[in-house]
Order: C-alpha cells, then sequence, then structure tokens
C-alpha cells in the first residue's frame, strides 16, 4: 500500500474528487428535501421526492460521514468531526456509531455477542451460535420489514437507550457529557426540526408522517442491505468468542477481517460511487482510514497478498448474486438442523 501512494503521487486523506462528490452528494440531499416539502403536489411526485430522499441521505452515510468519523477524508480532525456529524443531521449519533462501529464492530467483526450489527434477536437469526426461533424459517421474506425500521429504531429507541446505559448491545462505552452530549442531543433536536417540524408548517400532520415513515423506511432498507452483502452471506466466516482463553481469539486481527468481510460488484463504477466503496469491504476493515476513492486500486493489492499468504479472498460479481448468496444464509440459518451442527 506505501508503494502504491509513493508511486501514484496521491494522498490517502483530502481528495479533490472527494470534495467534489460531496459537494454532489448533499446538493442531491437538498434538492430531493425542497422538491419533497415545497414543490411535489402529487402522490406520484411525492414519491418521487421520498425515493430520491431517502437515497440521498444513504448517500451522505455511505460517502461522506463514513469516511469522516473513521478519520479517512482529511488530515484536518476538526474537517472530520464536522462532516461526520452529518450523520447527527440524518437522526443517528455519530457519537454512539462511532463506539458501535468504530470499535466493536470492526474489532470483532461477525462475532456474535461482541459485534451488535448483526444481532437482530430475537426476530431473526444472523450468526450460528445465537438462537434458533421457530418464526425464523420465515425471516428471509419478514427480515426486509426490519431493515426498513433500522433508522427509525436508531433515531427514536437506540440512541437514547445506549447514552442512558453507557453500552452497545454487550459492550460497555463511556456515557457522552459536557459538549460530545450536547452535540448527541444538538443533533437530535436539529433533525426532527428539518424532518418533522418545518414541513408541518406546509403540510397536514398525517402527510408529514407518512413521507416521513417511507423516507425512513427506504434509508433503512438501503443501509441494512448494504452492510448484509458485505458480512450476513454464505462465504463470511462468523467466528465465535473464545470462552477458554480470555477473549483471545486463535486468528490474528487482519485475517479475521478479510475472513468475515465480502466484497461485491466491484467493477460496477455507478454503485461503487454510490456507495462509497462500502462493496469493498475488504479494504475498508483493513484500512479504514484511507479515503474510499482508493479502494478498486487498492483492494487488487490486498487481494494478491492474500493469495500470496492462503488468507481466503471472496467477493462477489455483482448485487444480484450477493442478494442470492444472503437470501441463502437466511434461509440457512433459520432451519433447525443448523443449530445442531452448531
Amino acid at each position: 500500500m506505501d508503494d502504491y501512494f509513493e508511486q501514484s503521487g496521491r494522498s490517502p486523506r483530502d481528495l479533490p474528487g472527494m470534495y467534489l462528490k460531496t459537494g454532489v452528494i448533499l446538493a442531491w440531499f437538498v434538492s430531493s428535501y425542497v422538491f419533497l416539502v415545497f414543490v411535489a403536489g402529487s402522490w406520484a411526485s411525492a414519491l418521487l421526492g421520498c425515493l430520491s430522499l431517502g437515497l440521498a441521505m444513504a448517500g451522505i452515510g455511505f460517502s461522506v460521514q463514513h469516511d469522516a468519523n473513521h478519520g479517512g477524508y482529511s488530515e484536518r480532525r476538526g474537517l472530520n468531526q464536522a462532516l461526520g456529524g452529518m450523520l447527527d443531521m440524518l437522526g443517528a449519533s455519530s457519537y454512539v456509531w462511532s463506539w458501535k462501529h468504530n470499535i466493536f464492530h470492526h474489532s470483532h467483526t461477525n462475532v456474535a455477542g461482541l459485534d451488535a450489527d448483526i444481532d437482530i434477536q430475537p426476530f431473526c437469526r444472523i450468526a450460528p451460535s445465537q438462537r434458533l426461533h421457530r418464526a425464523h424459517r420465515f425471516q428471509h421474506f419478514y427480515i426486509w420489514g426490519l431493515y426498513g425500521l433500522l433508522t427509525l429504531k436508531w433515531q427514536f429507541v437506540d440512541d437514547f437507550k445506549d447514552i442512558i446505559t453507557g453500552r452497545v448491545g454487550g459492550q460497555r462505552m463511556p456515557r457522552p457529557t459536557g459538549r460530545k452530549l450536547v452535540g448527541a442531543l444538538g443533533g437530535k433536536v436539529f433533525f426532527f426540526a428539518w424532518s418533522l417540524v418545518l414541513p408541518l408548517f406546509f403540510h397536514p400532520v398525517w402527510q408529514v408522517l407518512l413521507a416521513y415513515a417511507l423516507t425512513s423506511f427506504i434509508l433503512g432498507l438501503t443501509l441494512a442491505t448494504v452492510f448484509q452483502l458485505a458480512h450476513c452471506v454464505e462465504e463470511a466466516a462468523f467466528p465465535e468468542a473464545p470462552a477458554s482463553t480470555g477473549g483471545t481469539f486463535t486468528r490474528e486481527w487482519a485475517a479475521h477481517q478479510v475472513e468475515t468481510t465480502v466484497d461485491f460488484a466491484r467493477g460496477n463504477r455507478l454503485l461503487c460511487w454510490y456507495l462509497g466503496g462500502l462493496n469493498f469491504q475488504v479494504v475498508h476493515h483493513l484500512f479504514p482510514k484511507v479515503c474510499h476513492l482508493h479502494y478498486p486500486a487498492l483492494s487488487r493489492i490486498i487481494e494478491a497478498t492474500c493469495h500470496e499468504h492462503g488468507v481466503r479472498y471472496r467477493a462477489q460479481a455483482g448485487v444480484g448474486t450477493a442478494l442470492g448468496s444472503h437470501v441463502r444464509w437466511l434461509k440457512r440459518m433459520g432451519r433447525p438442523e443448523v443449530l445442531a451442527v452448531a
């Protein structure tokens, strides 16, 4: 990787292309909001506005706040913090997310009990070591509805619960105080102001709530599906937390990241642009502080190195292939015989 940056002369962060991309996505978000609140005058136009706004919000999450909260957007800490705060603008606490994602998920990817991102218990079973319930045999049908509720759960339940309890799933998190607490609560106030309060001045309550619910559903479904295609598929490993070694894993961290993560649709340029490189999750998990615009080039270096050292590297050819693998994994996790094997 060092050779790549030295030979290309490119910086790992602060890329002009990233600034341009941020401007385009933010313009998409603002224009979608203005259209939905002030222009849309029919059911068809309102539906189009909700779809566009939901996808634009997901684009901010994928491409802007994700790099920024990892420190991969800029060398300047203040700029990373400012752009990382866009997650608060979307209704989810960047403080809680940084602990949940940066620390817990990246440290113990796909480990049930340590990675809260794969915990949808008791509604769904994602990992072999999780408890099986009878309803899970149908989870490959109903899980998409739960994915759509993801952001509503973040906005109204999870962030408040995690801040109050100081826990994310089964892991402890320092409760925010001072400026961090003000930022977390202030972000919620700002989000509810632009997403609910302002539209109420121009539209009936039921229309605002319906548009809010639909936009949130589109956002949640998009975010959750992209995450699951990278981790919750047949090709990904699901290591168990060692009970007898004091929490020590036998597999080294880097190999663990590669084997619990799967790339997909790496040749789709439009998708790569929209997803902020999250279809190159292997690169992201190994080098989260590098801007995602470098991921396509770095993935080839990493894949060759993995093959050289006998570390399994997996990539799905397209979105359809990845979706099929995810559905098959959900079906497998919903069968009783899998529990017996586990």
